[in-house]
């Protein structure tokens, strides 16, 4: 499949290397990125994707970016890509040892969608530590891990406790869990969560969500517990270590997220 590469505000031949290797994304892990959705040639979620790359590479000192670079990214890659059909672009910023910033963009098909998904706890702890305050940044290697483990026990997420036992988030998303009493809430980004362009519109959208640590037991016996990713919605988790959550199928609370997201793509 196609990609884009800018270095320092200027679009590269295409067979132009993507990467050289003194790039800050290899060498230091400081590098960040946004997945986005195609559909029907249209990038969802544009404004947001592209604000949270802004940000998240002032954050972690890479340059500035030219927002408008950023829209033409993800508007060429999509267009180049899938035409009016339905993909995913990725694009992300990192430098090269000479500080020349650069956005690269790959796309990917979208791959099979189950309309809801099982998961599982793993053994592998969340570390809050670190600077990325909420960012969603390159070094991901225990994501990585987190996603190697799920397609090895056979489910579409895995989720991530800290030392505490508490929940931060699933290796490709952001959680929601409905308590069986109570108001759905999500962990803070303070417990180390990216913070998601899909989470961000929940919690704008639907303001009965609260913002608090999650304990395993909390977890395991919630009515309903819902993955929020930018590119795949908001996806019912109907069963969590085999076991079925709440009554195995999906709940109102996911509809209602759905049609948050739906509202603001």
């Amino acid at each position: 499949m196609p990609r884009v590469v800018w270095v320092d505000g200027k679009l590269q031949p295409r067979d132009a290397p993507a990467l050289r290797a003194d790039d800050s994304a290899y060498t230091e892990g400081r590098g960040c990125y946004t997945s986005a959705r195609v559909s029907d040639g249209h990038v969802q979620f544009e404004a947001r994707h592209v604000k949270r790359l802004v940000l998240a590479a002032r954050e972690l000192r890479l340059g500035e970016l030219d927002p408008q670079r950023v829209r033409a990214a993800l508007r060429e890659l999509a267009a180049a890509a899938f035409g009016r059909g339905e993909g995913v672009v990725r694009v992300s910023a990192s430098r090269d040892g000479d500080g020349a910033l650069h956005l690269v963009g790959v796309p990917r098909p979208l791959g099979e969608e189950p309309a809801a998904w099982s998961a599982a706890i793993i053994a592998l702890r969340h570390s809050a530590e670190g600077l990325e305050k909420g960012l969603k940044v390159t070094s991901r290697l225990a994501m990585a891990l987190a996603g190697d483990e799920g397609r090895e026990r056979g489910v579409d997420e895995t989720l991530l406790l800290d030392a505490s036992g508490h929940l931060v988030e699933g290796a490709r998303s952001n959680i929601v869990v409905v308590p069986e009493s109570g108001a759905p809430a999500t962990p803070p980004l303070s417990a180390g969560a990216v913070a998601g362009v899909a989470r961000g519109i929940a919690l704008e959208r639907v303001q009965e969500i609260l913002e608090r640590r999650i304990a395993e037991p909390e977890l395991r016996s919630a009515n309903e517990i819902i993955a929020l990713n930018a590119v795949r919605g908001a996806r019912p988790i109907v069963s969590l270590d085999g076991a079925p959550v709440g009554d195995g199928r999906a709940g109102p609370w996911a509809a209602r997220l759905q049609a948050a997201l739906d509202a603001d793509s």
